[in-house]
């Protein structure tokens, strides 16, 4: 087969059946705009309520931006190969899509992480909160995050970028991932995926470590606290968060929990297309639904006295 550093492929990880199409546009249409209604949903009322201009809901809105971007990242361009039955992709289209979609993921990972640094802060050092999570250190957790996820994805990129590729080549999944791109690469590329895996296990498994160690800690408190009252109280903040943690990092170690060379069997494209797609759309319908202090706002924001029912 032909080599070149600026191949076109093709998307070929959906349904090869024709007939089902239609139904699979309809159903991820319906998810990509019930994600983006639901994100800018979150983002309105903490925008627009000072009582929710607080750490926990600064972070809030950051992953709800976040996941805005995250999902316009790979539905837009399923969304088109659907309709359109035609799912090529050119080489520097697939390589913007991989660096794009590599910064939104690692955002959703380190700010997960630094909302349950603050959970933490909140409850095993509650006299002390107002001076450990000042805007000023919020604001660099998230600027340092996004300084982060940007360095490590365009090393991932520029090392994708020095690879030969087979041409007219079939990539099997719905966008562009490193996994199937390394499958297709006809140069050498024992280096470069070995450093990506080291890159990528430093970005996910340090959070996660993180998150592991903050709510051991944040347990330890509150099984001190006396009152059964008091530990559901506290617990009440950290539910949400954690049911985005645990859907989050389910499906990306479905994923990714595997070298990145090896095929992608139709489970692993299931659990990519959830948390592509499907945990973006959930999480701030989970803060909403469990947060009174959101609902109440948004109703207000919205001039309406029933958002849910």
């Amino acid at each position: 087969m032909n080599c070149s550093k600026n191949p076109d492929f093709v998307l070929s990880g959906l349904s090869r059946d024709p007939e089902k199409w239609q139904l699979l546009f309809g159903l991820f249409l319906a998810l990509y705009l019930l994600s983006l209604l639901g994100n800018l949903l979150l983002l309105l009322p903490i925008g627009a309520d000072i009582r929710l201009q607080t750490p926990m809901y600064f972070f809030l809105s950051q992953l709800s931006l976040v996941d805005l971007c995250f999902t316009s990242t790979t539905a837009p361009k399923m969304l088109e190969d659907l309709w359109t039955s035609n799912a090529s992709i050119s080489f520097s289209g697939c390589l913007t899509q991989l660096y794009f979609f590599a910064v939104f993921a690692d955002m959703d990972n380190l700010l997960l992480t630094a909302m349950a640094i603050d959970r933490y802060a909140a409850i095993c050092h509650p006299l002390h909160y107002p001076l450990l999570m000042t805007p000023c250190r919020c604001g660099l957790l998230v600027v340092g995050s996004w300084g982060v996820a940007h360095s490590v994805s365009l090393v991932h990129a520029l090392l994708l970028s020095q690879q030969s590729f087979y041409i007219n080549q079939e990539i099997p999944h719905f966008f562009c991932d490193f996994g199937p791109l390394f499958q297709l690469s006809c140069s050498d590329a024992h280096l470069s995926e070995e450093v990506m895996m080291a890159l990528t296990g430093i970005l996910g498994i340090s959070p996660l470590l993180c998150i592991i160690s903050s709510y051991v800690h944040i347990f330890h408190a509150v099984a001190r606290v006396p009152s059964a009252q008091g530990k559901k109280k506290a617990l009440a903040t950290c539910s949400s968060h954690l049911s985005m943690v645990i859907l989050f990092y389910s499906t990306v170690f479905a994923t990714y929990l595997k070298p990145t060379s090896t095929s992608h069997p139709p489970g692993e494209l299931v659990a990519a297309v959830v948390y592509t797609l499907v945990t973006p759309t959930l999480n701030p319908f989970i803060y909403s639904l469990r947060n009174k202090d959101v609902n109440s706002s948004l109703k207000r924001v919205l001039g309406i006295e029933s958002l849910w029912n």
